[in-house]
């Protein structure tokens, strides 16, 4: 009490001592990174990138670093391609070749591939780590183990870094997830539920690498930071529409085994487009800089999304897909995927702030060009008296008003965000972005880039290396939190169940799809501007593009055949079945409809049961053109295709379905057993004069029908009208009507799918009636009424 000053002096000099303590501390903090998949596409691309600029950013700060490449394959040959993809490695725009080389040479040596396998491995791992931790005298600030491997291997590495992974006691660790995260809500469910269970929260970073974007990382701040005089314009009572789009011109070739499984919206739709609009559609935060108060605000976007029907999307195949998946997934050579490559989706937000604006979500492959961008299209109620010429340059209010984060590619060829003239002057940091001059000649939407405040970064960065570094810093706001991702998938999952039966409309790719894909919106409903209507084959001059084709009507072995992509050929087809049984329903008051198997028709039953409403499958008796001699809960039976892709779907009376007795007394297609027998005799039972009113047909690369096949005489005249044949594939053993019985029909309709079918469309083409050589020649109804259905796979080649 006597030197309160020594005192005061002493306190000071304590605490500035423990401060510097703490401050050394964290200044010293080692840092593991772990990279699972580190030989992989996704990490030889980007990832070993984003490490390095991150190493470049942060080992100035005091941090010290050790980067271990992890995957399954031998040490020696991993080692090789860690190796190799860090040669590849590139220093910022602008730093001297000589620093350059020592700070590569300095990640390299702190880089190094390890095997991990097993719970050894990952034991190994962690007892290395601690030792190069104690040999530097440091403490742990934190790990980083980021997952760049399939989804199906998270859980079990997830459980060896819970058990034998985690950093010593103070330490934080974090845990990073790459896409796909499950493939509808009950799975994301499923995969979120199992990581819970190892990790908390807080220590998992589900990245989304749009959000990494330059132009999307700028949604939110260019919000807040012109709030003033924007945000009273970002509302129902001023937007017209908003625009998020992605297009690419490459297609999924090389990947069609991943595509096959996703499709164009779970790939794109589900989680980038839809991370984009809640940064549009999300009321601002207080403070936008809080990433607690950001996330929940997102949450409430989900809660006001309406939701999806069929009627709110619009879905496109590149004509060349199903082809690839045939050949890259060894598929039979009539199949036809119905995976989407494209999709328009309609979405509405029931918010005060968005009700009735329109969000349109788009993104497809084999487009015309690589672009992405988010266009805010805002109401002109202006009227402009003289003309546009003398207009002041981008600022008349006759303009259109927009504002656009470019995310890059395209015309522009670089992130920007723009705004038009006749719009309040933006203000971005300036130390990030700068505003540039437009280009001459250059146009966007329509309109000069003069026309528009344009502002691009001032350094281009990578989004792997912004999210990486956000990884690193803890910042949530970035990545999808488990209530987001389930909040998403409970959103789109409904319309992608609806979807699953739907058969895309099919496009050339490129600028050869013309207008195909243009949509419209009615009500709220998207629809493709190009109905399908009929037309006649031009006459002579030149050919059609085939941007150009609808559906067409030609002949084809002296009947009429009609011609059209596959997607409007199958909705065709069912168009015309359903015209067929409405008439027979009102002549006859029943509707007989005997269909093929295969592959082909599966599209076709898709198509048929959306027309549950419509069609009188009251009245509707449905039989089997030829059967399998398998068991009928066979995948390989043509009844169970029958059974799971329109059976259950519609409400046709079980006495109405007449699958063909193949396994009777627990045989197959025994010859005792009388099976061809029993189904000719409930054909005459139950069909008056054993006349169906409509029956489908396929044509196989060998020319054969049903199951009526080449060099074989059986089934191909005769009085019986049911037959045991014999297939040359696999299973051999089949059962079909016979070719006079498939010539008493009223009318009979041959589908014809796919590039695999062409040789031998342009073979039956010049043959006569050799139905011993060419079963389908055979087909010659007696009523006349045949016609035959051919994509343009199948005609053109």
């Amino acid at each position: 009490m006597k030197h309160p000053g020594f005192w005061k002096i002493l306190t000071v000099a304590t605490c500035a001592a423990l401060l510097g303590c703490l401050q050394a501390g964290e200044l010293q903090g080692h840092v593991s990174i772990v990279l699972l998949g580190a030989t992989g596409d996704l990490a030889r691309k980007y990832l070993w990138q984003g490490l390095f600029q991150l190493y470049l950013d942060e080992a100035g700060n005091g941090y010290r670093f050790s980067f271990h490449g992890a995957a399954l394959m031998a040490p020696t040959q991993g080692q090789q391609l860690i190796d190799k993809t860090l040669e590849t490695l590139s220093c910022p725009q602008g730093m001297a070749a000589s620093h350059c080389t020592e700070l590569k040479e300095q990640f390299l040596q702190l880089s190094q591939y390890r095997q991990l396998k097993t719970a050894e491995d990952y034991q190994a791992l962690n007892r290395d780590i601690e030792a190069h931790v104690q040999q530097e005298g440091l403490r742990e600030a934190g790990r980083i183990f980021y997952f760049s491997v399939p989804p199906f291997a998270y859980a079990d590495i997830a459980r060896h870094i819970n058990s034998s992974g985690r950093p010593s006691p103070g330490a934080w660790l974090r845990v990073v997830l790459e896409k796909p995260f499950g493939h509808d809500h009950g799975s994301a469910q499923q995969l979120a539920t199992e990581l819970g269970s190892f990790f908390q929260e807080e220590e998992m970073y589900r990245v989304d690498h749009y959000l990494g974007k330059q132009a999307v990382a700028q949604i939110l701040p260019f919000r807040d930071q012109n709030r003033k005089a924007f945000d009273h314009l970002w509302s129902r009572h001023h937007v017209e529409r908003v625009e998020i789009i992605m297009k690419e011109t490459v297609d999924a070739e090389g990947r069609t085994s991943f595509y096959e499984e996703y499709g164009v919206i779970r790939d794109v739709l589900q989680n980038h487009l839809t991370e984009i609009l809640t940064l549009v559609a999300m009321e601002l935060p207080h403070n936008a800089s809080d990433p607690g108060a950001t996330l929940r605000h997102k949450l409430q976007v989900f809660r006001a999304l309406r939701g999806l029907r069929r009627g709110s999307a619009v879905v496109g195949q590149y004509q060349a897909y199903s082809e690839q998946v045939r050949q890259e997934l060894q598929k039979p050579g009539d199949f036809q995927s119905l995976t989407p490559t494209f999709a328009g989706v309609l979405v509405h937000i029931d918010s005060l702030r968005w009700e009735g604006v329109p969000f349109l979500l788009v993104s497809g492959k084999a487009l015309d060009e690589r672009v992405g961008y988010v266009r805010v299209l805002f109401r002109n109620q202006a009227y402009c008296v003289q003309s546009e010429k003398h207009w002041a340059t981008g600022q008349s209010q006759c303009l259109p008003r927009q504002v656009i984060f470019y995310i890059g590619h395209g015309d522009l060829g670089h992130p920007a965000v723009l705004v038009s003239r006749n719009l309040p002057r933006p203000r971005l940091p300036s130390d990030s972005w700068k505003e540039v001059g437009a280009p001459p000649g250059l146009h966007l939407f329509g309109r000069p880039l003069s026309d528009f405040y344009t502002y691009r970064p001032v350094t281009e960065r990578d989004a792997y290396s912004v999210l990486i570094s956000h990884i690193f810093h803890g910042r949530k706001d970035s990545f999808i939190t488990t209530e987001n991702l389930l909040a998403s998938w409970r959103f789109w999952t409904p319309l992608l169940d609806s979807l699953a039966r739907e058969a895309p409309r099919h496009y050339p790719g490129g600028a050869e799809s013309g207008h195909l894909l243009d949509f419209e919106l009615r009500g709220s409903q998207l629809s493709f501007a190009q109905q399908q209507l009929e037309q006649l084959v031009p006459g002579p001059g030149a050919a059609p593009m085939p941007s150009e084709f609808r559906i067409l009507n030609a002949t084809y072995r002296e009947s009429p055949v009609v011609l059209s992509w596959s997607a409007e050929l199958i909705a065709k087809l069912a168009s015309d079945i359903e015209a067929a049984a409405t008439r027979a329903v009102q002549r006859f008051g029943r509707f007989h409809l005997a269909l093929s198997g295969g592959s082909s028709p599966v599209a076709l039953f898709q198509q048929l049961a959306l027309r549950h409403f419509t069609f009188p499958w009251a009245h509707t008796h449905l039989w089997l053109v030829d059967e399998r001699c398998v068991p009928p809960m066979d995948p390989e039976s043509n009844f169970q295709a029958l059974q799971a892709h329109l059976l259950q779907h519609i409400r046709v009376p079980y006495f109405n379905i007449h699958p063909m007795p193949v396994y009777r007394h627990q045989r197959l297609c025994a010859e005792e057993d009388q099976g061809a027998q029993h189904y000719a005799q409930e054909i005459a039972t139950q069909v008056a004069n054993s006349t169906f009113d409509l029956v489908l047909l396929g044509m196989g690369t060998d020319g054969h029908t049903a199951s009526l096949f080449p060099q074989s005489p059986t089934g191909l005249d005769g009085e019986q009208l049911v037959v045991l044949t014999t297939s040359p594939a696999e299973p051999r053993q089949r059962m079909s009507l016979s070719l006079p019985l498939i010539n008493r029909a009223r009318r009979v309709a041959v589908l014809v799918i796919g590039r695999m079918k062409h040789e031998v469309t342009m073979l039956v083409s010049r043959v006569g009636h050799e139905p011993k050589k060419w079963p389908i020649s055979g087909v010659l109804p007696t009523s006349g009424q045949l016609v035959w259905y051919m994509d343009y796979e199948a005609f053109l080649g």
